[in-house]
């Protein structure tokens, strides 16, 4: 969560700190945001030259503010995507970024027992974190509360803090563009 703060705090937005999930999600989706998330949900794993059966991890997380995105694929690119518009593209060019990238990657592969398939995507409530791992044979997801996964009181929360090991990672790179 703190590193999720640093990063809203990046771009001039707030998280007050955990919030309890809510019944229905009202973001503000900019095009920008939806035109983003779309393109990496329909990768393909030929279009990034992925080889493994698993290419693909989104971790998507609500707030009261705003939906984040975090996209890691397989060749090492890793961007966040604010649902109000925004974020962070193209850390993977950076080597920390792009091992932390490929690590969650790795992570979900360990996981998929724990995912189901889906056709469906839609965002997370308020408190609540959904992954969407893309694979050779489909979609899957799985959805916890952050503070579940946070605290450790989770099966995918090693996937969560590999995520957030990535999230750390990017921020160290944008901390050192200003």
């Amino acid at each position: 969560m703190r590193l999720v703060a640093k990063i809203f705090g990046l771009l001039g937005l707030s998280v007050a700190g955990s919030v309890a999930p809510t019944e229905a999600a009202t973001y503000t989706l900019a095009p920008i945001y939806l035109d983003l998330r779309n393109k990496a949900l329909g990768t393909t794993a030929q279009s990034i030259g992925a080889k493994e059966p698993v290419y693909g991890v989104l971790m998507e997380t609500g707030y009261p503010e705003a939906a984040i995105t975090l996209v890691a694929m397989a060749d090492g690119s890793a961007s966040l995507y604010f649902s109000t518009g925004g974020g962070m593209i193209g850390a993977g060019q950076h080597t920390e970024p792009a091992a932390a990238a490929r690590s969650l990657i790795a992570f979900a592969a360990y996981h998929l027992s724990k995912l189901q398939p889906t056709v469906d995507k839609p965002l997370p409530v308020p408190g609540r974190v959904r992954f969407y791992v893309l694979t050779t044979s489909g979609l899957l997801t799985a959805e916890a509360s952050e503070s579940d996964l946070g605290n450790n009181r989770h099966a995918l929360s090693p996937l969560f803090y590999s995520a957030q090991d990535l999230i750390s990672e990017m921020r160290k790179v944008e901390e050192k563009r200003k």
